[in-house]
């Protein structure tokens, strides 16, 4: 038990060192690359400032099979070159046997990041995403698809929209809603403006209205008597195509907590939910996967120094751990599109790593 604890602790002293020193790095890289885009708006440094720290939630968690296989890296390469390893063996316990504690605490940090980090990640994303909007327009936007269909709100210096369609589609290079009601809100808070139409393209800089007609909500004035229709209608939109397409289908936003509501509601709204049931599974397998790490890197730096090739055997755990975690995204890609289950999508991936890398261990111990 003491040489349990022993280990874990190690691994989590070499994981919140590596933890720091590499979301470091990816701070100030994204810090520069914030003030790259907002370079021509007027934005003050503590804002640059905050919407980088926004981002490191989201940074940490798509690392973190990085972080976990640069852990066990380095833990195991200082054991053997102390000889901690050789006194562990000669004290009657197997190599497979010291991965106990690192797997352990590897699997409990997954469940940290799927109950808690995860919730982080997705309301510092939102939060991040209204204020880039808010700097960027004047006003936050924003996207969302419920049971009563597709809501998104755009800003600007004129005041908020917020925009409701019964469904949406068009191909890759347009986006088309259906059923369509906006409502337009002066910038003191009071709506101003009712259009209804059948569909609404978005054209450039403007969404184009078909078989509209808009009401205006003036005090003392009759709405239906300043009614007009018209056969196309263009008003001006601060959103984007791929603004739009990010995060149409995109769970980022979504609390695991949540996207089982969400999946059901989408369901009953007859909109495709593929995508985020696949995401959802993905979430609740990440501490398979991580535990997968720790094994890939063990697998190849649980060997005395005086073998040589550590340098080689380094390289190879770091670029199998990367093979994985394409093979984890390339699957996830083919289960979002239906070409596999959704529960193969998400947890052959992580099963498949463990059972390799547990063959090569064994292979390694026991010949």
């Amino acid at each position: 038990m003491t040489l349990d604890l022993y280990y874990a602790r190690r691994f989590f002293q070499w994981f919140a060192v590596i933890c720091g020193v590499l979301m470091t790095l990816v701070i100030l890289i994204d810090l520069n690359e914030q003030i790259r885009r907002f370079d021509a708006f007027d934005v003050s440094a503590s804002q640059i400032v905050g919407l980088t720290l926004l981002n490191a939630p989201a940074a940490l968690s798509e690392f973190l099979p990085l972080i976990m296989i640069l852990t066990t890296i380095v833990l195991f390469v200082g054991l053997a070159r102390s000889s901690e390893l050789v006194v562990t063996r000669a004290a009657g316990r197997s190599g497979i046997r010291a991965l106990a504690a690192p797997v352990l605490v590897a699997g409990l940090l997954g469940l940290l990041a799927v109950s808690t980090l995860n919730p982080i990640v997705a309301a510092t994303t939102n939060l991040s995403k209204s204020l880039a909007d808010t700097y960027r327009t004047g006003g936050p936007s924003a996207l969302s698809l419920s049971g009563e269909g597709l809501w998104l709100r755009q800003g600007s210096a004129n005041g908020q929209s917020v925009i409701h369609a019964s469904s949406y589609g068009g191909g890759r290079d347009d986006i088309v809603l259906y059923d369509v009601t906006i409502l337009a809100y002066a910038p003191g808070g009071g709506p101003i403006r009712q259009i209804i139409a059948e569909t609404a393209r978005l054209d450039g800089d403007e969404w184009l209205l078909h078989k509209a007609k808009a009401w205006h909500m003036t005090a003392g004035l009759n709405p239906e008597r300043s009614a007009a229709t018209h056969d196309t209608l263009r008003i001006p939109t601060s959103l984007t195509q791929d603004r739009i397409r990010d995060r149409l289908g995109s769970a980022d936003g979504i609390s695991v907590y949540d996207l089982p509501t969400t999946i059901r509601d989408l369901a009953e709204a007859g909109f495709a939910t593929k995508r985020y049931q696949v995401w959802y599974q993905v979430e609740l397998a990440r501490p398979l996967f991580l535990i997968a790490m720790v094994l890939v890197g063990a697998a190849f730096t649980m060997r005395h120094t005086r073998f040589g090739g550590t340098g080689l055997a380094v390289l190879t755990a770091v670029l199998l751990g990367f093979g994985l975690y394409f093979i984890r995204n390339f699957a996830q890609i083919l289960g979002e599109n239906g070409q596999i289950p959704v529960a193969l999508a998400a947890w052959a991936p992580p099963v498949a790593s463990i059972l390799l890398t547990m063959g090569l261990l064994l292979h390694a111990e026991d010949g």
